[in-house]
């Protein structure tokens, strides 16, 4: 048997996040045509089917002597079937290619292990976590034969939003409309900047400000628009470790070009850390950096409720504000 061949073979995905495996079948389904191409593209629901049904959907049709079978909804399947399923992922057959989809969870679960131990092909799609989001724009791009940087990546995912589904979208209307097929910040601005009205830096510029109802009212409408919970918290810490930094240097009597690159900030920046050291003192910069690293540690699963560990943190944030000690 043909190792390489989809036939005779099994696949098994699972994974909450749909995108990844929706490309990973559609992978296995282009191999298999590619290599039969009368072969009958056979689609069917776990929640769907009974025995007969099932051995039918195996068993190719009067117009193809090949089938290719995908099982969508796994944890759906009736507890009877499992043996069945079991069965003809063990041996498949010459002539069936067989995907088997399962969205993850504890629903099923035990078929799912036991197909696990199965010789089968297994590609896993866990959600994609907030702060890899970046990474996956990166990547998304490559495969559309795009480049982007690792800032504008950010940009993106700060306006589109966490949906992996949008982010495609957006990547490939930037790709076909970009020069040499690089995506900037100035397209992404251009393209997405209403939905980027509010960002994660406006809100971190609100809470060191003090501004209590604009920062919260800010972060709710980010969030609700889409703006990873992640990206706050990262806005935050760079606002305060620059602010800390200023506090440090501000006295070593440095151009403001060479301060800003001690810092890290574009010169302009300055301005903004003089009118915020006024209300700010060291110690309190440092308890504040403290208690945006717990709600960044909170948002990436430490927490239930990502919405109400940011809003905690704003208010912990502002409270160090103007304090003496």
């Amino acid at each position: 048997m043909d190792e390489t061949s989809p036939f005779g073979h099994a696949l098994l995905v699972t994974g909450p996040e749909s995108l990844l495996a929706e490309r990973a079948v559609g992978g296995f389904i282009a191999r298999a045509t590619a290599e039969r191409p009368d072969a009958a593209v056979v689609r069917v629901e776990g929640g769907q089917v009974n025995g007969g049904s099932l051995a039918e959907a195996a068993g190719g049709s009067l117009f193809a002597s090949a089938t290719v079978l995908v099982v969508t909804e796994l944890s759906e399947l009736a507890p009877e079937l499992a043996d069945q399923v079991v069965g003809m992922a063990s041996e498949p057959g010459p002539d069936l290619a067989l995907a088997l989809v399962h969205p993850g969870g504890n629903k099923g679960k035990n078929l799912l292990d036991r197909l696990r131990k199965l010789r089968t092909e297994l590609v896993d799609c866990p959600t994609i976590k907030p702060w890899d989001l970046p990474q996956f724009v990166s990547a998304e791009t490559r495969r559309q034969q795009g480049r982007i940087d690792a800032a504008t990546a950010a940009v993106l995912v700060e306006a589109v939003g966490s949906d992996p589904r949008s982010l495609v979208a957006a990547i490939r209307q930037l790709l076909d409309d970009a020069a040499e097929r690089v995506v900037t910040e100035t397209a992404v601005r251009r393209y997405f900047g209403g939905r980027a009205e509010v960002t994660s830096f406006s809100v971190a510029d609100d809470v060191l400000s003090g501004r209590l109802d604009g920062a919260l009212g800010k972060l709710r409408w980010a969030l609700s628009t889409g703006v990873a919970p992640v990206l706050i918290t990262s806005a935050l810490s760079n606002n305060l470790r620059s602010l800390g930094k200023y506090l440090d240097g501000r006295d070593a009597r440095l151009r403001d070009v060479d301060l800003a690159r001690v810092i890290g900030v574009p010169p302009w920046k300055l301005k903004d850390l003089s009118r915020l050291s006024r209300d700010w003192k060291p110690v309190a910069v440092a308890r504040a950096i403290k208690a945006v690293a717990v709600a960044d540690a909170q948002i990436k699963g430490a927490a239930s409720d990502p919405g109400f560990a940011l809003e905690q943190v704003v208010l912990n944030v502002i409270g160090y504000r103007g304090r003496q000690r």
